[in-house]
């Protein structure tokens, strides 16, 4: 059969081969015909003409397009029953094509059937298209004709196999094949493949390649396995069709062994592609491997792929031909481009499928791990040389994380690529801190090794920076020499004890060694001391060497001894001797935690050291207690304590004994409480005030950093009596910051690239307030105006901004003092001093159950100690943080605009020195009181409300303490939310991690084997969150704890369940009576709102109930309400919150139609009768919105309803009409009945479009073109519609009045419009009785109209 096949396609191919040569020979025979009158109508007595003319198309001649006065489906029906009904048929159909071919022997009559036909003016387009197909076009799409018609195309094609383009620049070869693309039905699918494939055999190469790329457009599924087979035989013979071949093998469904072939095939070609075919071939390669043999195609992949042997031929021929032209240097140039760019499509092409697919990526990793060859290892460093140095911080980081692992893991080998690492010393500008700790730990771990002694020249080049960095005077600069020389030394001084591989004697460090170490330390010691920054960003970066690493005995031992005496002398002073001086205020010594009796008490020296520091910066005298003593900066006092403490706990493993005294001793200030004397101090004493606040805030968090851990209880009573003082003091602050706008204070963390650090926060949000109190008491002194412009405003900006923000969330959680406490701290980092993660352990003393702190040893002291509330929600607040930083990913957080792109991680210094797993594992060792805590809260409320039978914000409810309480609540919500949806429990090795978790969350509820199956350790879960939502104090707990138990029910398989238990307990949370913030206004914030509802309408069983319940029971409620009220049945729909209900009820309607499958004829009567109920209640429900806007027409709800109310005219459009074109006939009235209702609708459209006109309101105008367009697509689609069910003489066009929201007609009309609105709706009332009139239509028939009238009129005002 094979042989058959092959003769009849040689013998074929003869023929056609033939035909192309006689018409080489003539070229002139295409012109036969007589020619024409240009723009003349065809006059010809043929059966073709008069056929064509009767079926509704009118020929031209010359250059004239075909005009069609009919409807397209109309045309083609037509001709279809002529011809069937003929009386000579089928010979008629012989005479018909016979008649064709005549026809187009002429050049230009075979162009204008080619080409798209002429509708006419009178015509609306067919199925609401714009375009109009050519006549083939339409004759192929008559079953009867397309055999013959398809014949003739191919015995015309050969006539134009060596002309590319006609005098008008059109292309008839691409023309003709683009007649048979996109086709509703090929009659004889495999006949067709048979002439295409001899038709490619014996084409040029340029017509070749546009068959071949059309192929998946022209034939069916059927045919794609015959297609393949042939086109594979092909790429054999014929290796310049390689590209268009691949590329639609890669398009068509096709057996995976048959891929299999055809790729190694390909494969065995690929040393001889030229280099701009690699992109198509590489991608066909990648996206034809399996999960079997992916590692083994990547691996010969690589091997063969050698872009040097393709790119350099090519830059030697350009470089020939410019030595050989000058004049054509620029062909070369080009040539030399092409090939990059060439190289660079085939880089998108692999990162594209590594990015994307799973399997190859992981593939790819493995081959470069199998990589066993020496200078390939150099291309690899040499490439991540070349990221680190880019600037981009994504590939700074990724690359150096690669780097360090490979020096860990294989230091040997990497000392051979040294000198690549080296280079990066030249390009340390746009390296951010964190970056340069891991870069000099990498090239210190290469110089100081100890298996390679031959690494002394990294080691001078290294020395040689670091002084150079050191000596400079910009702080960017020194900061760099800072980290390097400490990291360096950490190195150095490393303790090699435990290391088996290193004798006794090499491990110590050895005398010589540790005077380096020294020598360097005080190198950097001496080059910072000039300034207060830099000397407290080396004892920060000591501090972090000493806690990170573990150093030798002899170089701990010398810093422990230097550092413990230099602070002593630097900050300690007496605490009976009262310093002396002329200091702005009183000196007393404060915060003290025991009575000292003896002279031996201690004290801090804070406030002598700060003024001294501010007034020598005056130029000011030295008081005599500073005389003949080295000036040291109060900036520096908690960075060396850090180190001092890190220090003392590391020589005495973990006992902090010797410096105990500094957790209780008193500090030297002066009374902070403002009082009333806030107002007469000046703008300098503030400053100094707020400065001393400041200072003391970061000694406070260091002593707690410090002490966190001491199992005593009297350590952990003085531990919660400091950050009680912690809490206080921040209030305190709050109020000096208040009203010094201006000011700056000082850092409290260093690792920064600049010093110029702005609290922008804390200045602009000072100001918002003292403008608002100015703006509260004008109102007070005016109380008959009211604020409604500024809810209007509200409403714009929440409408011009409709996503839900999560960090907007976070910014508008507090009221009363604490709201303003947290704005004006609010993104402080930089200035207070971070707290440790182990500090949190704290959370594990009780909140209401009472701890006594005494011991055995002295039972007659007792003292009383908890967790306050405040202190509880300090440290929530700074975990939150945390956990914000370092799970979530960075696309998800805002960073507001302009920030430089380091500053967000200020602050967070020592957290980002962990994994995000060694943070999730500590938190989760929180999980337990954190529990505790929650359900302490919880009873709090559930007591608060049963006292007050029932009303939480009752008159003897504490405000503060509520308050505080629910900001507790909320943030042990969030804690939870964030740290359950970390994106890292997807990842295999963090799986135990999420057991352990939802184990703690089950086991609150009953104690169960640690043995559980996943989906009951997430059902017991989510039980026992779900028990706190009747204790909810607030709206923005209550989206929390929704989010929570959305992330965690992601993780179960039971999808219909937990969508269930989703919506339920959101309808709970909308239908609840919330406490009230203001009077004024709901203490419910626009965007929770907007994310709670959606939750709701997303997860609910029925989308369209749920709305209409909304729409058709809450609203009316609302509307029949007071003005200060609110829905009975959703008391958080009011009419403030009616705009966020409103929109997201819109929204959520159009996503769900555009979800409705348009369906098929062939579908079951069943389905379209289900689809049919389903678009009459989308189309009831949008009327019932869309009639609102007659009640509520404000601004943002008119905004809403043009932008939606276009995308659901649109949806019906595409999805609804194709299914009303075949249910009408057996639904009829079904069908009438919707398109009624959704006239109506349409109708009130167009008034809102005329409404927006008269109020020339450009934000809402500017939506109506589209919506007109819309709308007259819609009638276009309507009269298809009927069309198609032979009932097209049931439509007709009228005119309608502008009228505004309330059907009032707009006075611009003229009478003779009047006359014809007011017989239209007579002549469409009767219609629908008794001729199935789509009346409605007619009214966007009339808008499409009036919209040419009134563009102008928009055009100017845009």
């Amino acid at each position: 059969m094979v042989s058959k096949r092959r003769l009849s396609k040689s013998e074929d191919k003869e023929s056609l081969t033939e035909d192309a040569s006689k018409t080489r020979k003539q070229p002139l025979s295409k012109k036969t015909k007589k020619s024409h009158i240009a723009n003349e109508v065809e006059e010809n007595d043929s059966i073709f003409v008069k056929l064509l003319k009767i079926s509704g198309i009118i020929l031209k001649t010359g250059e004239s397009q075909n005009q069609l006065a009919v409807d397209q489906i109309a045309f083609q029906k037509k001709l279809f029953q002529t011809l069937r009904r003929h009386p000579s048929y089928p010979k008629i159909i012989e005479e018909f094509v016979s008649g064709l071919e005549s026809y187009i022997e002429d050049e230009d009559s075979f162009r204008n059937c080619l080409l798209s036909c002429e509708r006419l003016q009178d015509e609306e387009a067919s199925m609401g298209a714009s375009y109009s197909k050519s006549l083939i076009k339409l004759l192929l799409g008559i079953d009867i004709l397309q055999p013959a018609i398809i014949k003739t195309l191919f015995e015309k094609l050969p006539e134009y196999f060596f002309e590319n383009k006609n005098s008008d620049e059109i292309n008839i070869p691409r023309l003709i094949v683009s007649q048979l693309k996109w086709l509703d039905r090929v009659v004889d699918g495999k006949d067709l493949t048979t002439k295409i494939m001899q038709l490619i055999s014996i084409a040029p190469e340029n017509l070749q390649h546009d068959i071949i790329t059309s192929l998946p457009e022209i034939l069916g599924d059927s045919q794609h396995a015959d297609v393949g087979k042939e086109l594979s035989d092909l790429l054999i013979e014929n290796t310049s069709l390689t590209v268009p071949i691949l590329d639609v093998l890669s398009s068509l469904r096709l057996d995976p062994n048959f891929l299999l072939k055809v790729r190694q095939l390909v494969m065995d070609k690929l040393s001889s592609i030229r280099l701009e075919d690699l992109p198509v071939i590489i991608k066909f390669i990648l996206h034809s491997v399996t999960a079997m043999d992916t590692l083994e195609v990547i691996s010969e992949l690589r091997e063969k792929l050698d872009l040097q042997h393709c790119v350099l031929p090519s830059r030697l021929q350009a470089s020939q031909v410019k030595l050989k032209s000058k004049g054509r240097a620029s062909s070369s140039g080009n040539q030399e481009s092409s090939g990059q760019s060439c190289i660079i499509l085939l880089f998108d092409v692999i990162k594209s499928a590594i990015r994307y697919e799973k399997t190859i990526s992981e593939a790819w990793i493995k081959a470069i791990e199998n990589t066993a060859s020496v200078s390939e290892h150099k291309e690899v460093v040499g490439a991540l040389v070349t990221h680190i140095c880019s600037g981009n911080e994504a590939e700074v980081d990724t690359a150096l994380d690669v780097l360090l692992e490979l020096v860990v893991l294989n230091p040997s080998a990497m000392m051979m690529n040294a000198v690549f690492v080296k280079g990066i010393l030249d390009y340390l500008d746009n390296i951010s801190p964190q970056q340069i700790r891991k870069l000099f730990y990498v090239l210190s771990t290469l110089a100081f090794s100890k298996q390679n002694e031959a690494s002394s020249h990294i080691q001078d080049d290294m020395h040689l920076v670091i002084r150079k960095q050191l000596s400079s005077t910009v702080f960017k600069y020194k900061l760099i020499g800072i980290i390097g020389a400490v990291t360096m030394a950490g190195i150095m001084a490393a303790d090699r004890s435990e290391s088996p591989s290193l004798t006794q004697e090499r491990a110590n460090l050895s005398d010589e060694q540790c005077t380096q170490v020294t020598s360097l330390l005080q190198l950097v010691h001496s080059c910072s001391e000039q300034s207060p920054q830099a000397s407290a960003l080396y004892y920060d970066e000591f501090a972090n060497l000493i806690q990170h690493e573990k150093l030798d005995p002899k170089a701990l031992e010398w810093v422990g001894h230097t550092i413990c005496n230099d602070f002593q002398d630097a900050f300690v002073v007496d605490s009976c001797v009262v310093p002396e001086g002329d200091f702005p205020f009183p000196v007393k010594a404060l915060y003290g935690l025991e009575e000292y009796d003896t002279q031996d008490g201690i004290a801090i020296n804070l406030l002598p050291l700060l003024f001294s520091q501010d007034f020598a910066k005056d130029g000011g005298p030295v008081t005599s207690q500073e005389s003949g003593q080295k000036l040291v900066s109060p900036l520096c006092l908690a960075p060396y304590f850090r180190l001092l403490r890190l220090c003392v706990e590391r020589q005495h493993n973990g006992n902090l004994e010797e410096i105990d005294g500094l957790l209780d001793c008193p500090i030297f200030l002066t009374d902070l409480e403002p009082g009333e004397k806030l107002e007469s101090m000046s703008a300098k004493e503030r400053s100094f005030m707020c400065s001393l606040i400041f200072l003391t805030l970061n000694w406070f968090r260091e002593i707690v950093n410090a002490f966190c851990q001491e199992t005593s209880p009297e350590m952990k009573g003085k531990v919660l009596t400091r950050l009680k003082h912690i809490v206080e003091l921040q209030i305190i602050l709050e109020k000096y910051l208040a009203v010094t706008p201006d000011y700056v204070p000082p850092l409290g963390n260093f690792d920064v690239e600049t010093l110029d650090i702005t609290p922008h926060t804390v200045t602009a949000i000072s100001a918002k307030i003292r403008k608002k109190g100015k703006i509260e008491r004008k109102q007070k002194t005016d109380g008959s105006k009211t604020s409604s412009s500024d809810t209007l405003s509200e409403e714009k900006n929440s409408e011009c901004d409709p996503t839900p923000s999560h960090r907007g969330q976070l910014n508008k959680e507090f009221t009363g003092k604490e709201e303003k406490t947290s704005l004006l701290l609010h993104n402080s980092h930089a200035f207070f001093r971070e707290l440790d993660i182990e500090v949190f352990s704290i959370l594990h003393c009780g909140l209401v159950t009472k701890f006594i702190l005494d011991t055995e040893m002295h039972t007659e002291a007792t003292e009383v100690v908890q967790l306050g509330p405040p202190e509880l929600l300090f440290l929530l607040e700074d975990l939150s943080q945390k956990l914000e930083s370092m799970l979530t990913p960075p696309i998800a957080r805002r960073v507001p605009f302009l920030k430089n792109k380091g500053s967000r991680n200020i602050g967070f210094s020592h957290l980002q020195q962990r994994s995000a797993q060694e943070i999730v594992h500590c938190v989760f060792q929180l999980l337990t009181p954190m529990c505790n805590h929650l359900e302490n809260i919880h009873n709090y409320f559930q007591c608060l409300a049963a006292e007050n039978h029932g009303v939480v914000d009752g008159p003897g409810v504490k405000v503060q303490e509520y308050h505080i309480m629910s900001s507790c609540y909320q943030r042990l919500l969030q804690i939870f939310h964030g740290l359950f949806a970390w994106s890292g429990f997807s990842q295999p090795e963090n799986q135990n991690l999420l057991y352990s978790a939802l184990h703690v969350l089950s086991s609150r509820l009953k104690q169960g084997e640690h043995s559980q199956p996943l989906e009951e350790l997430l059902s017991q879960s989510v039980h026992y969150l779900q028990n706190f939502h009747q204790s909810i104090p607030s709206f923005q707990c209550a989206l929390y704890l929704i989010r929570l138990l959305m992330v965690i029910l992601e993780k179960s398989t039971a999808s219909a369940q937990n969508k269930e238990k989703i919506a339920s307990l959101a309808r709970q949370f909308l239908c609840r009576v919330w406490p009230s913030g203001d009077k004024e206004k709901s203490n419910i914030s626009n965007d929770q709102l907007h994310a709670l509802l959606c939750i709701y309408l997303e997860h609910t069983e029925s989308i369209l109930k749920a709305i209409e319940e909304i729409a058709g029971v809450g609203v009316p409620e609302l509307i029949n309400s007071p003005k200060d009220a609110s829905s009975s049945t959703f008391p958080t729909l009011t009419r403030h919150t009616f705009v966020v209900f409103f929109r997201v009820m819109m929204a959520e309607l159009e996503k769900t139609v555009k979800k409705i499958e348009p369906g098929t004829a062939a579908d079951s009567q069943q389905i379209h009768e289900e689809k049919l109920l389903y678009w009459n209640m989308a189309v009831r429900d949008f009327s019932i919105l869309i009639n609102l806007i007659k009640v509520f027409d404000s601004h943002p709800v008119l905004h809403v309803c043009l932008k939606y109310g276009r995308l659901f005219v649109e949806a019906f459009l595409k999805q609804c009409m194709p299914l009303l074109d075949f249910s009408f006939r057996k639904h009829r009235e079904d069908v009438l009945s919707l398109l009624e209702t959704f006239q109506l609708d349409t109708r009130l459209l167009h008034h809102l479009c005329g409404h927006s006109k008269i109020h020339q309101d450009t934000r809402l105008t500017q939506h109506v073109p589209l919506l007109k367009k819309t709308l007259e697509l819609l009638v276009c689609r309507v009269k298809a519609m009927l069309t198609l069910n032979n009932c097209r003489e049931a439509f007709w066009l009228g005119n309608l009045k502008n009228r505004d929201l309330q059907g009032e007609e707009i006075k611009s009309q003229n009478s003779q419009e009047s006359t014809a609105d007011e017989s239209e709706d007579d002549m469409s009332s009767q219609a629908s009785k008794s001729k199935a009139t789509e009346d409605g239509e007619e009214d966007e028939v009339s808008a499409g109209e009036k919209e040419q009238d009134s563009d102008e009129s928009y055009d100017d005002s845009d």
